[in-house]
This record gives structure tokens, C-alpha cells and sequence, in this order.
């Protein structure tokens, strides 16, 4: 029992004291260093000793050596001295120290194995010193040591199988992390303190700092540029042999390795810290030397660029935008002999949008394009999908050969997919046989990148300001606590309200704000398009991955928790505010007291948000995890399908007191039968307790089923008519128990938080009244037109340049989302932060084909009927194709009624999909385009199995 104490001790206390950042609290003490935000980041004795000096770096290694010393000595408190424990003990330590320390835990290995086992340390420090005054290698010798030392444990102590195998799992974890972070080393010994320039001298010599792009190189020390370049080449792009400089190397040892010549030309380019990235491209601003043909001519133009980095304009460009001052990398080319070049822009950046890759080339070198200096020939290459591409269209006489802009599309495409859709600035010379990259950087004024997936499920339509001030500090909020809980500080300048923004009055998601934060996560960008729409997930990133998971840990602590803690917060806090809510007479509520009931109903609301993002998200986490299929859940719970489940049993009842149904007449035909009195009375409580239900649950503009029942209505006749009950999917028990908890769960969140929205509504509607009756607004709905601040300020009377300009500022905003809603053809992504207004886009239907998500089962061919609100519903049954632009819980009431759907956003998980699937209706989602590809009357077949449409043609 001891030595199980002893295993949790080392399993929770090593890493932990290994977390602690020693370092980094010596250095912030004694030199105000952030040894986090300089160099290469790490929190090491190297980092230490090179930024902070000699006094900083000893008191580092004693404090490091401190640590390895502790963890063997905690090992040896519970086991015998020597024993494997001790290993187990460092591995521990490491695993802290790299994950959370910022460190690889070289000096904690080293003093912790010495007071291991001293004779191999003893042996293995003097092989490594003798190595190194040979060689004078830091990289062999650190690798070779990792091999050296478990091979010695292995042939001295062969009859100790565990502690053989934790000595090569040390050493293997040593050999990981190195190749995982950037060593502290490899920066210029010119930079480093001063009293300590002499030994990075001394143990970083110049005849090991010839680097190539073939390398694995850090941006921070080379420039956004080289390691592009250096990542396209080893990514399998054709890309010319190159070679670099660090900031203030010594240049000699380069130029006399590489022999220019007239034959072989070089070319001197800059590629300045902070050049080429996401915030700034710096375009034009450094210096580029073509044609060197000789050493002298070579040092000469790496002089030049350098310097160049300091030219006023450059000076002033940086200081325009913000950027800190860093330094100048040189990278050094074989030059291409060209005989066509150019730009290639993987995304128009004039138009910003459209599916147009835009190609300016020339003959001769690329040069000649970026100087302006020649009118290029420009080309627009219109891509379909990933791999398919349409007629090249000339603008103008075009001499490049049409095969060649096609394979430039395609290269602009690719590396745009590779850097998770980033549109790129591509620099490309073909050489007669080989297209080579030149360069490839960011379109930074087509970022950052906004997406309509996810927003045109989560807020769909067009979206009203009182609803996006509220929605959006409620969403964005609870993300940004999430995230923290997995970045802690990383986030601290973080503003989670750029995840999110309307652009034509619709909502969209910020696709580049959210793939960086998945990534500094260590998941893949496109994790929230996966978690909520069952989209493929790339290979996550595992060293953030490792780095991060203490956070994904706590966020996992929470998943496990999170029904629970619902049902604890259901009881103490949803079900007595909402008791409270509905027993207060809102008629009787002044503007004070309604503003006070909108804060309680808010606070709900902050709760429900952070249950109404963990279900879902923890719904397809376990469902992707188990496999089950979505057709095997039961989504009963949720309002849409209760609420249909209640109605269609009203239904059967009504065709057992009414032995003949007058569809008109229905309700008077109850009203004269003491049993239909009955149903009524059920009816009127059904739409009681589902009144909270609306076409859009998230926007609070929409009226509700308790306002408009009509739909409710409608639905209740067509399934009194039905000469069989709707096709119900039946599940028999649940097998499946680990996901349907889930889906349960998010279903009466789903309830609570559509309840909480409903009130919030009917609360600023009797606000309205009031105001409409006070004169401070003008007509029905212009509540709507506020925002929630506008609204407080109007209250308190605390700005009078409001209320003066509130018919004028009302007018301007009814006109604007008059506008939005007439734009049909909503782009699925938008570049930049000012999109122009949408153009059409053509979408390719020559195969008489649409493609979507597969939602639910089953195919059918059918009639289409485009709806776009419920307002204009009309005439639908099993022989219609309902086509419609999203679906929400309110849409059920139609959904029903049709034979199949086609719905131009959602997923899987949709309100469209869930009802689709329980009443066996075949249904396609995100069919983009489809409300105005398709024309009502056309003839169409849909497979829910596959995500098909298949068109036929249409004439009236």
C-alpha cells in the first residue's frame, strides 16, 4: 500500500514540480526578463544564460538541477535506491517540464541520473565532452548521449528489465521534445548577453550554421518567408535550393561554400522577421538582388539586403501597422532561368469573392510582375470543386500556354487547402520544365476569412440588432471562457468578440480567429465544423496537443460532469426563474422593472449558453467516438419531435370522436362534442406549453407559436386527414446509452433556452408598447431595430443625442435590412472585415446534380416547393420536395407535411434533419444554392442516403 502511495505521489508531484517556472520567475526578478515572449520562447537554462547572463544562468542550472535532484530523492522516499522508480520519477518531471514549464528538461535529466546512477553518468559526461571538443557538434553529441546512456543502463543492469525500458523511454521522450522546440542555441551569439557571447561562441560555431530550406527551421529566427518556403519544399513542391542567414551572422562561411557564376546565378532576397505573415506582407519594402554571379557581388547584395531593412520606408511601413521591431534574415537562391512567371492569387482580391483564381504572368522573370514595371497578361481560372476546373477564360490576347495557367490554378488552390484555406499570394517561374514556388504569403487584405457554416444553423436569416447584441456577447462569451479553460493565459489578449460579425444582416463565424484557436489547442482547425455537422477532421497537431492537455483535460472534467451539473442548476436556478417569469403580469410591469426582469432572464441565459455549446458538442464527440449511427438515436426529447408526438396522439383522437371530418370546420366540429371540448382544452394547452417554439428559436424577433398558431393549426388538420399515422422511427431500447444521455440532455437545454428566449421577447414587446404609446417609437417592431444598449440608455433618459436622432437611426436600419433581406444568393465565405455586396456566383449544375450532406434516409422524387419563410408556406404534401434556406424547431410544423427536404444550410444534427429522420422523410442539407438553383414545379429526385439531388429539367 506504501508503494502505491509512492506511484501517486510521482505520478501527480514530478510533473507538477516540474511545471514550476523557476526560470522564469530567477530572470523576471533579476533582469525584468518575459523569457516567454523573447528568442524561441523556452523557458531554459540555455534561454537563461543567453538572454539574461552568467548570474541568471548559474542560479537557472542550480534551480533545474534542483528539480531532477527532488524527483529521485521522492522516488527513493517510497522504493529502493536505484530502482527503476527513480527513471519513472524524471519521466514525470520531463513530461511537466515540457508541458506546462516551457522546457526540455535537459539539466533535470542530467543531475537527476547523475545522484541515479553516477558511475554511467560519470562515464556518458566524459564521452560527450571528448566528443564535443572533436566534433564540436552540440547536435551529435546531444543525440548521441540519448543513445549512449540507455545502452549502457541496458548492458550494466540487463537483468533489470523495467528499469531498461524506462531508460529508453527517457531518453526516447528526450529525443521527441528536442525535435519538438526550437533550441535556444541556434540564435546569433552576437545577440546573446554580453557576459555570455563568449561561450555561445564557443558552443555554437560557425562551421554548423550552413542551414538550407531543406532544414526544419523556426519563423522566429529565420522570417516568415524562408519557412514558408522551407515547409512547401518538404511538403513535396518544387521550390529553388536555397540557403540562410540568421540575423547578424557572420556571412563568410556561406559565400565561401557557395560558388555563383554566370551558369548558376543566385539571387539574395530578404526575409525579415515578420515579412509574409498573416498581419503584414511587407510587400516591396526590403530588397531583392538578382543575377549574382560571383562571391564578391554576393556579399555585396547581402550587405544591401540587410541594410535594406532599415530604409526609411520600410521603417515607416513597420511602424505604420504597429509591428515591434526584429531583424533581417537573408535567404539565398539558385536563380530560375524563367521563361514564363508570375503572381497567382488563390482568391480574387479585387472582387473578394467569387470561386476565381487570378493569374498575372509574363515571359522572362517574375520580377517584372511585382515591379509594375510591364502590363502583366491576367487570367481568371474558375475552380468547381477541389480538383476540377472550368474553361480557362482570357481577358485580352493570352500567350501563355493554357496548360500551364491551368497547373498554376492548381497550385494556388493546393497550397491555399493546405493552409487551411487561407487564400494565397503565389510568386511562380516555370522554367520550360518544372513550375516552381517562388513565394507564397497570405492575402492579408482578404482576412480575416468569415464562414456562414455553423452561423446559418446556430442564428439563421436575416438578423435584427436587438437580437445580434444579445446573441452575441451570450455565445462568444461562453466560447472565450471554454477556450481559456484549455489556454489559460494564452488567451489574455484574446478578443472573443471577433468570432463572430453580421455581414448583410446575417451571421458569420471567423473562421481564421477560430482555426488559429483550435490550433494553439492542439486540435485541427476545422474541429467546431466536425463537432457540429459531422464534417471530416484532419490529423490534430500533437505537440500542441501534448502541450494543452492539462486544459483538454479540464474541459474533458467538465463533459464528464456536465449532466450533473445541469440537473443540479435545473433544480436551483431554470426551474424557479422561469416559475418566477411565468407568474409575473408583464401588463403590469413598468420600463425599470421590465429592464429588470430582461437582466434575470440574461443571467439564465449566460448559464444556458454554456449547456446549449457542451451538449451538442459533447452529443457528436461521443457519437463519433462510439460509432453509433444517427438514425439508432432517439431525439424525443427535443421540443420539435415532442411537440409532433403530442399533436399527432391529439390527432388519432380526434378521428375517434369525429366519425366525419370537415377539414374547415374541424375546431367548430370539436366545439360541439363534450369529448372535442376535451381536445380542445388539450390542444390549448399544447400550444401552452410549446407556445415558446418560433421559426427561428435564437432570434427574439420572430414571433412565436403562441402569437401566430396558425402553422400549428394547419399541421393539426393535415394529421386528422392522414389515413395513417406519420411514418414514426421506432428504437426499441437504448443500446446506446452513452451518446442518447446526451442527446437527451441536449434536448431539455434546447427547451429551457428557447423558454428563456420566448420571455425575453414577450418582455420587450410590452416595453414597445409602452413606447409606441409614449410616442418614443413610431411603429410595431422597432424595438427590434435597437440594440439592447441603445435600449438601457433610452430607459434611463442618459442620452439625449439618441433619442433626438431614434426616428432617423430606426429609419436607416429598416432600410438596411430591407436591402439584406432582398440578397438571395447569401456567399457561403466572405474575405476580409468590408465585403463587398454579394455578386452572383455561377454554381455548376451541367450534370443535372446538387450535392449535399446526407441527413436522413431514403429516397424520393417529388415537386419542388421553395419556401424561405413560414409566411409563405401554401400547399404542401407527401408529393412536395420542400426547399428551404435553413430549418429550426418552429419549421417542424411544415416539415412534416412534405415528402422530402433540401435545405441550403445544417448538418446532421440540424432541427431539419432530427424531424426528417423521425418521420422517415429523406432529406439533403447544405445544398448550397438550392432556394434559387431550384424553381417551384420542378421535378426532382433526392437520395438522403448519399446527399444527392438530381435535377430534371424545367420549362413552364
Amino acid at each position: 500500500m506504501f508503494q502505491l502511495w509512492g506511484l501517486l505521489v510521482i505520478l501527480i508531484t514530478c510533473p507538477i514540480l516540474g511545471a514550476i517556472p523557476l526560470i522564469a520567475w530567477i530572470a523576471y526578478a533579476l533582469k525584468h526578463l518575459r523569457l516567454r515572449q523573447m528568442g524561441t520562447g523556452n523557458i531554459s537554462v540555455s534561454a537563461a544564460f543567453y538572454h539574461g547572463g552568467k548570474i541568471v544562468g548559474i542560479l537557472a542550472v542550480l534551480s533545474e538541477a534542483l528539480k531532477g535532484i527532488s524527483a529521485v530523492l521522492i522516488a527513493r522516499f517510497f522504493f529502493p535506491e536505484g530502482s527503476f522508480w527513480e527513471l519513472i520519477a524524471l519521466i514525470a518531471l520531463v513530461v511537466g517540464r515540457y508541458s506546462l514549464g516551457g522546457g526540455a528538461g535537459t539539466t533535470n535529466v542530467v543531475w537527476g541520473f547523475l545522484l541515479h546512477d553516477p558511475l554511467i553518468a560519470a562515464f556518458v559526461s566524459l564521452i560527450a565532452g571528448t566528443g564535443f571538443i572533436i566534433w564540436r557538434s552540440r547536435t551529435i553529441i546531444k543525440f548521441g548521449v540519448l543513445v549512449l546512456f540507455p545502452v549502457l543502463v541496458a548492458l550494466l543492469h540487463f537483468h533489470d528489465f523495467p528499469k531498461i525500458v524506462a531508460a529508453f523511454t527517457l531518453a526516447g521522450l528526450m529525443v521527441w521534445i528536442y525535435t519538438q522546440i526550437p533550441d535556444d542555441m541556434e540564435l546569433s551569439a552576437q545577440q546573446a548577453d554580453s557576459s555570455t557571447q563568449p561561450i555561445m561562441e564557443y558552443l555554437n560555431p560557425g562551421e554548423q550554421t550552413i542551414i538550407s530550406l531543406d532544414d526544419d527551421i523556426e519563423p522566429e529566427t529565420f522570417g516568415a518567408k524562408a519557412y514558408t518556403l522551407s515547409q512547401v519544399k518538404r511538403w513535396g513542391y518544387s521550390v529553388p535550393k536555397g540557403w540562410l542567414l540568421a540575423p547578424f551572422d557572420n556571412p563568410e562561411i556561406l559565400i565561401n561554400y557557395l560558388q555563383p557564376s554566370i551558369l548558376s546565378p543566385l539571387v539574395v532576397r530578404s526575409s525579415a522577421i515578420g515579412e509574409d505573415s498573416e498581419q503584414a506582407s511587407a510587400a516591396g519594402q526590403y530588397e531583392t538582388i538578382l543575377n549574382v554571379t560571383s562571391q564578391q557581388e554576393l556579399e555585396t547584395a547581402i550587405a544591401q539586403v540587410r541594410e535594406s531593412y532599415n530604409h526609411p520606408g520600410a521603417v515607416q511601413y513597420r511602424q505604420d501597422l504597429g509591428a515591434k521591431e526584429a531583424a533581417m534574415a537573408v535567404l539565398i537562391q539558385a536563380q530560375v532561368q524563367s521563361v514564363f512567371s508570375g503572381v497567382a492569387f488563390s482568391r480574387d482580391p479585387i472582387s473578394q469573392q467569387g470561386e476565381a483564381v487570378v493569374i498575372e504572368a509574363v515571359s522572362g522573370s517574375p520580377s517584372q510582375v511585382v515591379s509594375g514595371k510591364i502590363t502583366p497578361e491576367q487570367y481568371r481560372v474558375f475552380v468547381v470543386g477541389d480538383d476540377q476546373l472550368s474553361t480557362v477564360k482570357f481577358e485580352g490576347e493570352g500567350k501563355i500556354p493554357q496548360p500551364l495557367i491551368k497547373q498554376v490554378a492548381y497550385l494556388a488552390r493546393r497550397l491555399e487547402k493546405r493552409y487551411y484555406g487561407t487564400p494565397q499570394d503565389v510568386e511562380w517561374s516555370y522554367d520550360g520544365q518544372t513550375l516552381w514556388v517562388l513565394q507564397t504569403r497570405p492575402i492579408t487584405t482578404l482576412l480575416p476569412i468569415w464562414t456562414r457554416k455553423i452561423a446559418a444553423e446556430v442564428i439563421p436569416g436575416v438578423i435584427h440588432p436587438l437580437t445580434w447584441s444579445i446573441n452575441l456577447p451570450l455565445t462568444c462569451g461562453m466560447w472565450g471562457e471554454l477556450f481559456t479553460i484549455v489556454l489559460g493565459e494564452k488567451t489574455r489578449d484574446l478578443d472573443f468578440h471577433q468570432m463572430a460579425a453580421l455581414h448583410y444582416s446575417r451571421a458569420y463565424f471567423n473562421a481564421s480567429f477560430l482555426g488559429e484557436i483550435f490550433l494553439e489547442m492542439g486540435l485541427p482547425p476545422e474541429s467546431l465544423e466536425f463537432l457540429t455537422r459531422g464534417a471530416k477532421m484532419s490529423k490534430p497537431p500533437l505537440a500542441s496537443t501534448w502541450e494543452n492537455l492539462p486544459g483538454l483535460t479540464k474541459l474533458l472534467q467538465r463533459e464528464i460532469g456536465l449532466e450533473n451539473q445541469f440537473k443540479q442548476d435545473y433544480r436551483e436556478k431554470f426551474i424557479p426563474g422561469l416559475t418566477k417569469l411565468a407568474h409575473e403580469n408583464l401588463e403590469e410591469l413598468l420600463p425599470p422593472q421590465l429592464l429588470a426582469r430582461v437582466d434575470s432572464i440574461l443571467e439564465l441565459l449566460n448559464q444556458g449558453t454554456y449547456y446549449s455549446i457542451l451538449s451538442p458538442l459533447s452529443a457528436a464527440i461521443r457519437q463519433a467516438i462510439s460509432g453509433v449511427k444517427d438514425e439508432q438515436i432517439d431525439h424525443s426529447i427535443t421540443p420539435e419531435v415532442s411537440s409532433l408526438r403530442s399533436l399527432r396522439i391529439l390527432a388519432a383522437d380526434v378521428k375517434e370522436v369525429l366519425p366525419e371530418v370537415q377539414p374547415e370546420r374541424v375546431f367548430e366540429q370539436l366545439a360541439e362534442h363534450p369529448e372535442g371540448q376535451g381536445i380542445l382544452e388539450d390542444f390549448a394547452e399544447l400550444l401552452e406549453d410549446y407556445g415558446y417554439l418560433s421559426e427561428v428559436g435564437t432570434d427574439i424577433s420572430v414571433p412565436t407559436w403562441k402569437e401566430e398558431p396558425h402553422l400549428v393549426k394547419q399541421l393539426f388538420i393535415q394529421l386528422i386527414q392522414a389515413e395513417e399515422p406519420a411514418n414514426v422511427q421506432e428504437y426499441g431500447k437504448r443500446k446506446q446509452r452513452f451518446v442518447q444521455s446526451r442527446v437527451d440532455l441536449k434536448g431539455r437545454v434546447t427547451e429551457i433556452y428557447s423558454r428563456l428566449l420566448a420571455e425575453l421577447r414577450w418582455t420587450f414587446l410590452v416595453l414597445e408598447k409602452i413606447w409606441l404609446q409614449e410616442k418614443l417609437l413610431q411603429q410595431t417592431g422597432d424595438i427590434f431595430f435597437l440594440k439592447l444598449g441603445e435600449i438601457r440608455r433610452l430607459a434611463a433618459n442618459a442620452d439625449q443625442d439618441l433619442s433626438n436622432n431614434i426616428y432617423e437611426i430606426l429609419e436607416n436600419r429598416r432600410s438596411q435590412f430591407s436591402q439584406d433581406q432582398q440578397i438571395t444568393e447569401i456567399p457561403p465565405l466572405v474575405y476580409g472585415n468590408n465585403p463587398p455586396h454579394p455578386i452572383h456566383t455561377p454554381i455548376d449544375t451541367s450534370d443535372h446534380i446538387l450535392l449535399g450532406i446526407p441527413a436522413s434516409q431514403g429516397q424520393v422524387k417529388g415537386q419542388v416547393k421553395v419556401v424561405r419563410n413560414l409566411q409563405e408556406v401554401g400547399e404542401i404534401n407527401k408529393q412536395t420536395i420542400l426547399v428551404v434556406p435553413y430549418t429550426d424547431s418552429g419549421w417542424a410544423t411544415i416539415l412534416v407535411r412534405a415528402g422530402g427536404v433540401i435545405a441550403e444550410a445544417g448538418g446532421k444534427l440540424s432541427h431539419g434533419a432530427i424531424v426528417a429522420r423521425e418521420y422517415g422523410i429523406p432529406a439533403v442539407m447544405d445544398v448550397r444554392g438550392a432556394t434559387y438553383l431550384l424553381q417551384d414545379g420542378q421535378q426532382v429526385k433526392i437520395d438522403g442516403s448519399k446527399g444527392i439531388v438530381e435535377l430534371e429539367e424545367f420549362s413552364i
